[in-house]
Formats: C-alpha cells, sequence, structure tokens
C-alpha cells in the first residue's frame, strides 16, 4: 500500500491528493500543522474519497489514538516506540479488550462506515483498525522483537531521517545511509517472521517502489508541501524563461 503524508491542515488538499489515486493518506499531528479539529474533517474527506485515513499522533499521547480512532482513521501511526511498554501503553489506547483498554465512543467512525449497529463495530473494530509502532532510535531496534511480538500491534513504521540521527549520534541526516539499508533489511526480515506488517517513510515514488521489492508493505511517499513545490516550481521557471 502506498499513502500519500499531509501535514498542512488543509483537509480539502488531502482529500484532492487522494483522489489522484493513493489508496490511503496519513496526516501528521507529531510534525504537521494538524489539530483535532482540522484532523477530524480530514478524516471525514479522505474517506469520502475512497481512500483510507491515517493519523501519525504527537509522541508519547496515546489518548490521541483512542480519539481519531473514534473520528473514523482506520490506522494509527505512533512515533518513537522504544520499548515493549511504550508498544502495550499504544495498544492500550488504540484497541477494544481483550487486547486494550480503548474506551467507547465511535460514534463518528460508524457513521463514516454505515454501520447503524455499534455492535458490529465492537466485533470488528479490533481486527479493522491498525496500530503501527514507529521505529527510529538504537533502543527501538534493540527491542524489535519484543515490540513486533506485543498482542495488538499489527506492524512497525520505520523513520528512516529520525533512524539515521540516532545510528549517527546526532552526527549525520543521511535517510539513505549504509546503517540505515542495514537496518531496514533487518526490520523487513524481522516483521515478515512475526506477521506483522513493515512500513516506511520514502522521499520518492522511485525509493518506494525499491523498498516494496525489498519487503516492505506499507510505503509512505512524500509529502504535501513535497507535491505543491514540485507543482509550482516548473511553473514559476517558465514564467521567468
Amino acid at each position: 500500500m502506498y499513502t500519500a503524508w499531509c501535514g498542512l491542515a488543509a483537509p480539502i488538499l488531502a482529500e484532492l491528493i487522494a483522489r489522484e489515486g493513493f489508496a490511503a493518506v496519513v496526516l501528521d499531528q507529531q510534525h504537521g500543522l494538524y489539530d483535532m479539529g482540522t484532523t477530524a474533517a480530514a478524516i471525514a474527506a479522505v474517506r469520502m474519497a475512497g481512500s483510507a485515513p491515517i493519523v501519525r499522533i504527537p509522541v508519547g499521547d496515546f489518548a490521541v489514538a483512542s480519539r481519531v480512532l473514534d473520528f473514523g482513521a482506520e490506522a494509527v501511526i505512533a512515533p518513537m516506540i522504544n520499548t515493549a511498554a511504550d508498544a502495550k501503553a499504544f495498544v492500550a489506547a488504540a484497541k477494544y479488550p481483550p487486547l486494550g483498554e480503548r474506551s467507547w465512543g465511535p460514534h463518528r467512525a460508524t457513521t463514516l462506515a454505515g454501520i447503524p449497529d455499534q455492535k458490529v463495530y465492537l466485533k470488528e473494530a479490533n481486527a479493522l483498525t491498525v496500530a503501527l509502532a514507529m521505529i527510529e532510535t538504537r533502543a527501538a531496534l534493540k527491542n524489535l522483537d519484543l515490540i513486533l511480538k506485543t498482542r495488538g500491534i499489527d506492524g512497525v513504521f520505520v523513520g528512516p531521517s529520525d533512524l539515521s540521527i540516532n545510528l549517527s549520534n546526532g552526527a549525520a541526516l543521511e535517510p539513505v545511509s549504509a546503517d540505515v539499508e542495514r537496518e531496514l533489511a533487518r526490520v523487513a526480515k524481522l516483521a515478515k517472521k512475526a506477521g506483522k506488517i513493515a512500513g516506511v517513510y520514502c522521499h520518492s515514488a522511485e525509493r518506494a517502489r525499491e523498498l516494496a521489492e525489498r519487503g516492505f508493505q506499507f510505503l509512505a511517499v512524500g509529502s504535501d508541501m513535497a507535491f505543491l513545490r514540485a507543482g509550482t516550481a516548473p511553473v514559476v521557471k517558465a514564467l521567468h524563461a
């Protein structure tokens, strides 16, 4: 699955990107401008476009996972999951019992999904909503096997930029370095072994296709800001030619 990445807090922009053919669109609350109001609006807009809305929540704010799932998000990405305890805390907010402790209140989600009987949603939600733990640090790599084995974690998602900073002890921002490439191979291998999703952020379509061939199944490609710049730059250049 290829997903776009949106941080500009413009629901109509997320919808337009979804309509271009992306199977999913990530709304970024960690580094992007999305707050709860624009997130709720964008979730509905993306679903209306026939795409799957996904939200990356702020670091450690697992309560937000429950809220965005209530709004109708189909998956949640949680950054900086470094230990099995972090993974369990994430699952507690993202999954209903017996996997977690998610509180009941998915009224917007059931409306958007067209599920009039909320008992049906309760029965199916744990299987149909996806919890992805971000792998971005040395600690996360050390505990990767335990994170993948955590019940309720559906997969992992690598942030190559943060990973490169951590692997170089803050010396470099090189998301395609040899060290990152080595760890990406390990993540894909262990995720496959655990029967979990392997995801990764990619700066280009070419990079996404390459990593898909190497075993990654969930690939984020570019960003709304990058798409806007790429579309604007040649127009401005032509005007001043």
